[in-house]
């Protein structure tokens, strides 16, 4: 009985914080411009991300942009079937679950960040009105037939 609640308490501790390490936005928020099919950098401020070297899957991040959707959308690649996915709970300024009700309902728009950030996978941007802006990663068409 031990042993198996000391592998339960391991096998949930390593699932939700042992693999992931906080990240900065590295090389900056980039989108991918329509013209040029090039991602670049967009303004950001408050960056916060998460990712583990375990699953190309796990990148998250929370940022803020002072660029309007106007401007967002007549210059960067929109992104169809953008789906977030659910990030630890500890990491509590990413809610896939709003992320995601948002862009269905087309209260947040979902751009291009980058395509093949890593084989088969695609970096995602959402943003919102109000300038909050989400990011991750998710499978693209190589992978989901």
């Amino acid at each position: 009985m031990i042993t198996a609640l000391i592998s339960g308490v391991a096998i949930y501790y390593l699932q939700l914080y042992a693999f992931y390490d906080e990240v900065s936005a590295g090389d900056g928020v980039r989108m991918t411009n329509m013209v040029t099919g090039q991602p670049e950098i967009v303004l950001y401020d408050s960056f916060e991300g998460i990712d583990a070297d375990s699953s190309p899957l796990r990148y998250r991040g929370c940022f803020t942009t002072t660029m309007s959707l106007a401007m967002l959308t007549e210059t960067f690649e929109p992104y169809e079937d953008a789906t977030p996915l659910t990030a630890p709970g500890w990491f509590d300024c990413f809610d896939a679950v709003a992320i995601g009700t948002a862009i269905e309902q087309g209260e947040a728009l979902a751009f291009l960040g980058e395509r093949n950030i890593k084989d088969g996978v695609d970096r995602v941007v959402a943003i919102f009105p109000d300038g909050r802006g989400f990011a991750w990663h998710q499978l693209n068409e190589k992978y989901q037939e």
